[in-house]
């Protein structure tokens, strides 16, 4: 039985670029799913305090669902062979927090 996942969609636009032009514009739209309810998860960040804005907190917060999530899923993957042994040490410290 395949465990039930929260399904999402995010839309990316990028609103201007570094030299100040806002043309061509972008906009990148993706469906994924998470084990986590990620609105609870921002939330959760942002209450603590560990950066300088309530927009840091949702960037660090969503970048570390995305990365964690494909992780998890290719966890037998070499890529992640490193990361794999300290990820769980970090999640202990972040939620100690």
């Amino acid at each position: 039985m395949k465990k039930r996942s929260n399904k999402y969609y995010l839309t990316l636009s990028l609103k201007e670029y570094a030299n100040g032009e806002t043309k061509p514009a972008k906009e990148l739209g993706i469906e994924f799913e998470n084990h986590d309810e990620i609105f609870s998860i921002i939330e959760r960040i942002k209450a603590k305090n560990l950066f300088d804005s309530e927009s840091e907190a949702t960037q660090f917060a969503l970048g570390l669902k995305l990365f964690g999530e494909i992780k998890l899923k290719h966890r037998h993957n070499p890529l992640f062979d490193e990361i794999n042994e300290v990820f769980p040490a970090f999640m202990k410290k972040l939620k100690s927090l």
